[in-house]
């Protein structure tokens, strides 16, 4: 595993999933709010992620006010009893939730915006930086690549190592592949597979309750993908990834100590 800022534990970091939209892909993590956060914590999540803007795929825009009005309440609640990481693509969002409590950015967009970067840099926050071909409107509207691995990796490293040129720490940065996120189901697998090309920096998956799941599994719905969602996690914890993005975080901890007990 790469250098982690966690707790110590070879296991995967747990990140568990809240959703303040209205049209999130999985109906579950749209409900909740603090309560719901509250609860995660307490199933063991090392850090929680908040969104308020769907990324899902053909997701529409929404305006910063709104975005801010979602997650912020939030943010500052949840920042007082666990690590608090803020996922949205804008800059405003991003500073106003640190300024709450948060303590990483999730940036979908992979710091496309140069105020994104400026702000990780100015901070110090950890940050996760996600790749991402296209718009959340678009970006599953017959996604191409000549050789997915090489370019995912050459994206997210180009960015990461400029964040390190610019003197922030290295552990502080997660990179993430973008399972779905303008990739077809062989994209995805291959990314998986060759997760390990991104270190030395730290590895963050998030395939939880996805369509990938769903092609492989046959399951059309969000609800019966949490078998497959949890084989993923069993096989991160094998490849030794640093952190998992997911709506079910006592499944997935108690997953990680039937496994790290089985261990010689």
């Amino acid at each position: 595993m790469a250098v982690l800022e966690g707790d110590g534990k070879t296991r995967p970091l747990v990140m568990g999933i809240i959703n303040a939209t209205p049209d999130s892909f999985h109906e579950s993590s749209r409900k909740g709010g603090v309560a719901r956060a509250l609860e995660m914590v307490d199933d063991g999540a090392n850090w929680i992620d908040i969104g308020g803007e769907s990324t899902r795929p053909g997701a529409k825009s929404i305006s910063i006010e709104e975005e801010m009005e979602r997650v912020i309440p939030i943010v500052t609640e949840v920042s007082q009893h666990c690590r608090v990481s803020i996922d949205t693509r804008n800059h405003i969002v991003a500073k106003k939730a640190l300024e709450a409590g948060a303590s990483m950015i999730n940036d979908v967009s992979g710091l496309r915006d140069q105020k994104m970067f400026d702000l990780v840099i100015e901070s110090g926050c950890s940050v996760c930086i996600m790749h991402m071909q296209g718009e959340p409107g678009n970006m599953q509207k017959n996604p191409k690549y000549t050789n997915v691995v090489e370019e995912v990796r050459e994206n997210l490293l180009e960015k990461a190592d400029r964040l390190v040129d610019n003197g922030h720490p290295i552990e502080k940065i997660y990179l993430d592949p973008g399972i779905g996120f303008g990739k077809l189901l062989q994209h995805n697998l291959e990314l998986l597979r060759a997760s390990d090309s991104l270190r030395p920096y730290s590895i963050m998956w998030g395939v939880s309750r996805k369509s990938m799941i769903g092609d492989i599994c046959n399951q059309p719905t969000t609800e019966g993908r949490l078998a497959g969602s949890l084989a993923v996690a069993a096989k991160a914890y094998e490849k030794k990834i640093d952190m998992i993005r997911v709506h079910d975080v006592r499944e997935h901890v108690d997953l990680f100590s039937v496994l790290e007990a089985m261990e010689d």
